[in-house]
């Protein structure tokens, strides 16, 4: 009648999700009242959808509908970003597999000297994110504070270290003749470089793909890294929520690989 097996709601009774209407002494039984059966129903939805049961137990007890509706919209939400992800990771293991050594366009490019506003932090790789959003804002509230506006296209500065070791020093900034000195903003000068530079197209879901690229360009062209990876956010969330659109320099500072003895 309700499509739940004597395992299912023995599964939500041991769980303390569902309690029986009553259990007969002598048989163990579990019997159910007609009024349960939503209850039921629901909680067989929301394991469906992967809610953990601590949170489905939190539900049920909260008499609270706006409390309730903010608890489920939470994990929805926490289930679209992973549906995305898994989109994301699909796109990108069919790009690999369907990969051409023609497939990456790589420019070797001198970029004059420069100066710029700049926030530098020592992060693990996990922090990146989190952090990047508030640096940017920082480093426009200085621009801001001074009246001044960015140059160019905002970019940043990755250590190595933080793509070996998952830890090390990222510096966001942006191009600014006259940078400011405010809190965390300090002034950044940007030597003349020679970079390896392609494009990334999308997602930063998949960016690693380009880096792999990038990077085995570099190796089969004889060249070394010399210094932090340079990216340039041309377009990028700062400009439109849609990630199909953003684009992503990566530029590695190169030099050619020592002659053999």
């Amino acid at each position: 009648m309700t499509h739940l097996s004597v395992k299912t709601l023995r599964r939500y009774h041991e769980g303390g999700l569902l309690e029986p209407f009553r259990v007969d002494e002598w048989t163990g039984y579990r019997y159910y009242h007609p009024s349960q059966i939503p209850i039921a129903q629901t909680i067989r939805r929301l394991r469906e959808l992967d809610m953990p049961v601590r949170e489905i137990t939190g539900l049920l007890a909260d008499r609270d509908e706006e409390h309730r509706t903010a608890l489920l919209s939470t994990h929805l939400s926490r289930l679209e970003e992973r549906l995305e992800q898994t989109r994301e990771s699909v796109a990108a293991l069919r790009g690999l597999l369907t990969e051409r050594a023609d497939m990456v366009s790589v420019e070797r490019r001198t970029v004059a000297a420069r100066t710029a506003a700049a926030v530098t932090a020592r992060l693990s790789l996990a922090e990146v994110l989190d952090w990047y959003g508030p640096a940017m804002a920082e480093l426009d509230r200085a621009l801001a504070a001074s009246g001044l506006r960015a140059d160019a296209a905002p970019g940043a500065l990755y250590d190595n270290a933080l793509f070996a070791d998952e830890t090390g020093e990222l510096t966001v900034y942006l191009p600014v003749s006259d940078p400011p000195a405010h809190g965390r903003v300090t002034p950044l000068h940007l030597p003349e470089t020679t970079l390896a530079v392609t494009a990334h197209s999308g997602s930063h879901a998949g960016i690693d793909i380009t880096y792999g690229r990038l990077g085995r360009w570099v190796v089969e062209h004889g060249l070394a890294i010399a210094g932090p990876v340079h990216e340039t956010y041309l377009v990028g969330p700062r400009d439109t929520a849609d990630s199909t659109r953003w684009r992503t320099e990566i530029g590695w500072p190169v030099r050619p690989l020592p002659a053999s003895a």
